[in-house]
């Protein structure tokens, strides 16, 4: 079964937040569906929510820690309050606009693995290394895994080309096929395709080889629309 998590970034209120998780599990339930789906809220909106066993409410992000003098961070702490287990890594905005390096998220990672997280953990090239073959595509992705125990049994993977994020442009079928079919021959993990996922494009994408579903932007932040998505996966097996 297909996976569908949606990622808020820095949208909705806890209000709205409330109001679509409330409105997801409800569609879960009344539509008997059972594929794993998540939802990552603004830290500010995270809550004790009470949904059904496949319906993941996760951090987006988190530091290395249970609590201290990390202004602007969130720790286990805060998480354990409301029963949070699941958390984003590697996202290509923490990389990219927010400076994470690779020895902090590794550090990141080990951290939340040792207390039995479910991570979704994401890799993905910028436009620069694309264009420049696929050979300094992968090294680039091989590189984003150092540090990470890839047998961890709670992991699941996300393949996410930096230049299709939020930018309207798609990988293209060859595209997404080549790279999972890459990561997949070395990792044996579920890996979701990220990049302007979109109803529209979703049954395609989740038809090629090697996709176990999808991490969706923009497209999910509406609950008519993530629903919608949700439906879709549910159809392919």
């Amino acid at each position: 079964m297909k996976i569908i998590a949606s990622n808020f970034k820095t949208n909705h209120t806890r209000a709205s937040t409330k109001k679509f998780i409330n409105e997801v599990d409800s569609y879960l339930k009344q539509q008997n569906i059972n594929n794993q789906v998540f939802i990552f809220p603004t830290a500010t909106a995270l809550d004790s929510f009470d949904t059904v066993s496949n319906l993941f409410i996760g951090t987006q992000n988190a530091y290395f820690t249970k609590n201290g003098s990390f202004t602007g961070e969130i720790g286990t702490e805060q998480l354990d309050e409301f029963g949070i287990k699941t958390i984003l890594i590697g996202h290509s905005e923490r990389r990219h606009i927010l400076g994470e390096i690779q020895k902090d998220i590794a550090l990141k990672y080990n951290y939340y693995k040792e207390l039995g997280y479910k991570i979704i953990y994401c890799v993905g090239e910028p436009l620069d290394v694309k264009e420049s073959g696929l050979t300094e595509t992968l090294s680039y992705i091989w590189e984003q895994f150092e540090g990470i125990d890839l047998d961890y049994e709670n992991l699941i993977l996300a393949y996410e080309p930096v230049w299709a994020i939020g930018t309207g442009v798609t990988a293209t079928t060859d595209d997404i096929t080549v790279v999972h079919q890459n990561i997949k021959q070395k990792i044996n993990k579920p890996l979701l395709y990220g990049g302007s996922v979109k109803p529209a494009n979703l049954d395609e994408i989740l038809n090629i080889p090697n996709v176990d579903g999808a991490l969706i932007g923009t497209a999910s932040w509406e609950v008519e629309s993530f629903t919608k998505m949700i439906d879709i996966a549910s159809k392919i097996k």
